[in-house]
């Protein structure tokens, strides 16, 4: 075996050397010849005797350095192993299916386990299951994070391909393809988590916070009394947020500014914000309660970041019926409470205001576009119809978007089609009035302020003055650049909402009586013929709409279903489900109808006529899509639970669009009612 050794690199050159310099000698001895012949030959003798001995020295010692560097190799491979062995860091080795081969001795003490444990590595760590051992294709290291009894570490695992080890040995042949072991490290990060977490608990969070009703409230309390209503809410606040380490400092009369640790929000968001609760109780004789709106930011860059999170968050609240909670978090927003209706104002102040601003964008363009949400419904057309004569009083065109009337709104488009006394190009499908919309426009939106939920999403791009009126609650998407926004969920339609704007847009402003039917059929429908979120100012608007000439008989023969219609709505009620004691889950026939949806909706209205039940859900397939009519009275919000499905609403009136089949989207229902009993948001 030593024979066949060789040296080779610079150790060969290191002991071969002394025989390089004979060639020198040789040199030198030659020069000398030329100059003296004697003293040549005593220089050669001397080269003979030093070539000599060099060559002795360099065959006598090379298989004793041979030697040497097979003990010194031999001794660095164990010291090697050893090292490896008695490695501080957990380590070891398993094959490609993540099954145990050997470990080191500190791997070995801290699982317990022998060092050539047999098993899969999941028995010891769970959650190093197959799928996330690393890839054959790939040598990149993976990385997982696992537990083990209490302390957390980073699990490294790499694979380490054997071909070449394989290829020097005379005992394993490879088969072709990349043979490989998996080599795991463990590293405790547990307190590397501790102080993340300990960071991540000690941020500031910035919150706002309002009183929803605040003058309301005080108008039903005698004047003594009313210092000592505000004192009771501030100590019921102030004490409430500083039981978790929250600073409270009162900005105004209804607003509040807070401060409190990440952490204290967790415990606040588990315990569902029972100040919400709290604040309700306060009762000194006031006939209304005080509701509370909290908007909450944080993580963000910056404190003021945060503080601008905050306040979208309340505004969002606001918009949403007040009584909630909103935490803004990044682009993520978290909802908690809206459980009671909001109170409708008693001041038309703000009409009065949102009426002029109207009339100066109105004013300042030459046309006018409006355009409700996709399948346009009965308040849809009536609020685009107030916004049509509104527009005419001001001399301009006025335009109204509508891509495929429903059977709900034909009857009234009816009286408008063929008529002298409109053009025909009342009203334009989508492609048509892209052709119209330039920045000398005003499109306005009505009851919708989501922009995919519009009959046209791209005219909200081609113009910069958008008007938003609606009366549904804020969801996450909103239609962002509107330069007049008036979202007011306490009001029963956006028919209401234009008909107090009609009264004050302009004293020369007239009402026909076909255009008075529309709005008023528009209240009609959702308020459910007065019964559902008819408060003060919705009379009062349906006055003004009958001094203008609604008929109540020609509204009723419009609004009047077909026979398909009404069997279709009689057919899912019979075969309504009651899900946990108070839903009613029913699925709408949509075969033959023109409007399945609006039968859905109708089918909703009846199932809560049935006692007991809290709400009621209609599923009716349409395009290929699911629709979902939710309803329901005053104990469950549906909104939220359309939220999750992707829609949204009111409290009591909402809906959402779900590409599935009707069994999935029931399936999905079922389970956002069995988290809502789970989360306690509904008590039976």
């Amino acid at each position: 075996m030593k024979d066949k050794l060789k040296l080779k690199g610079k150790m060969r050159l290191f002991m071969q050397w002394p025989l390089y310099l004979s060639f020198l000698l040789v040199g030198m001895n030659i020069l000398v010849y030329l100059v003296n012949i004697k003293a040549g030959l005593l220089v050669t003798v001397g080269a003979l005797i030093y070539i000599a001995i060099s060559t002795g020295l360099y065959l006598y010692h090379k298989p004793l350095v041979l030697n040497d560097l097979i003990a010194f190799a031999n001794q660095y491979d164990i010291l090697e192993r050893q090292i490896l062995e008695e490695l501080a860091l957990p380590y070891a080795i398993m094959n490609t299916d993540g099954k145990m081969i050997w470990s080191n001795k500190v791997f070995s003490q801290l699982t317990g386990k022998d060092q050539f444990y047999k098993k899969h590595v999941s028995t010891i760590f769970p959650d190093i299951t197959a799928d996330k051992l690393p890839v054959p294709e790939e040598l990149e290291i993976s990385e997982i994070s696992t537990r083990f009894g209490d302390r957390i570490y980073r699990a490294s695992m790499q694979r380490v391909c054997l071909n070449k080890v394989i290829s020097n040995t005379d005992i394993l042949e490879s088969s072709g393809e990349n043979s490989s072991l998996i080599t795991l490290y463990l590293y405790d990060e547990t307190e590397l988590r501790d102080y993340i977490q300990k960071n991540e608990d000690n941020k500031l969070v910035l919150a706002l916070a309002y009183l929803d009703n605040y003058e309301e409230a005080l108008e039903s309390v005698e004047d003594v009394r009313r210092s000592l209503l505000i004192a009771l809410i501030d100590r019921k606040i102030t004490k409430y947020f500083s039981n978790f380490d929250g600073l409270v400092k009162k900005l105004e009369k209804d607003k509040y500014f807070l401060i409190m640790r990440q952490s204290s929000l967790e415990i606040l968001k588990e315990q569902r914000f029972h100040i919400l609760d709290e604040v309700k109780t306060v009762n000194i004789g006031n006939e209304m309660a005080v509701t509370l709106s909290i908007g909450i930011g944080l993580n963000a860059s910056t404190y003021l970041q945060n503080y601008e999170y905050s306040r979208i968050a309340i505004e969002m609240a606001l918009g949403r019926g007040g009584d909630q909670v909103v935490i803004k978090n990044g682009n993520n927003i978290t909802y908690i409470g809206g459980k009671s209706q909001q109170v409708e104002k008693a001041t038309r102040v703000k009409a009065r205001v949102k009426a002029q601003a109207l009339k100066e964008f109105m004013s300042s363009k030459d046309r006018v576009v409006v355009m409700g949400h996709k399948i346009t419904d009965v308040d849809a057309l009536g609020a685009a119809i107030g916004i049509y004569r509104a527009g005419k009083t001001l001399g301009k065109p006025v335009h109204i978007v509508v891509n495929d009337p429903s059977t709900s709104i034909r009857p009234l488009m009816a009286g408008y089609m063929d008529n002298p006394d409109y053009e025909p190009s009342m009203f334009v499908d989508r492609n048509q009035a892209k052709d119209l919309v330039d920045n000398n426009t005003v499109v306005v939106v009505v009851d919708t302020n989501k922009p995919s939920y519009t009959e046209c999403q791209e005219l909200l791009y081609m113009t910069k003055t958008i008007v938003v009126l609606d009366h549904h609650r804020r969801g996450n998407e909103v239609i962002q650049n509107a330069v007049l926004s008036y979202v007011e969920p306490y009001a029963s339609s956006t028919c209401e909402m234009v008909a107090e704007i009609l009264q004050y847009f302009s004293d020369d402003l007239r009402l026909r009586n076909i255009e008075a039917d529309c709005i008023y059929a528009g209240i009609m429908i959702d308020t459910n013929n007065f019964i559902t979120r008819a408060g003060v100012r919705t009379f009062e608007a349906a006055a003004f709409l009958r001094r203008n000439g609604a008929d109540m008989t020609r509204v009723r023969k419009m609004l009047r279903d077909n026979i398909d219609s009404y069997k279709a709505r009689a057919e899912a009620v019979r075969t309504a489900e009651i899900y946990r004691d108070y839903f009613a889950i029913a699925k709408c026939p949509s075969e033959g109808l023109e409007s399945p949806t609006v039968v859905g909706a109708q089918a909703a209205n009846e199932l809560l006529n049935i006692a007991g039940v809290k709400a009621s859900f209609v599923l009716t397939t349409y395009n290929h899509e699911v629709y979902i009519s939710a309803r329901a009275i005053d104990e469950v919000n549906v909104q939220v639970m359309m939220e999750k499905m992707g829609g949204g609403g009111h409290i009591n009136i909402a809906g959402a669009q779900v590409k599935a089949s009707i069994e999935e989207t029931e399936g999905m229902l079922k389970e956002i009612i069995d988290e809502l009993y789970k989360e306690g948001d509904i008590v039976k």
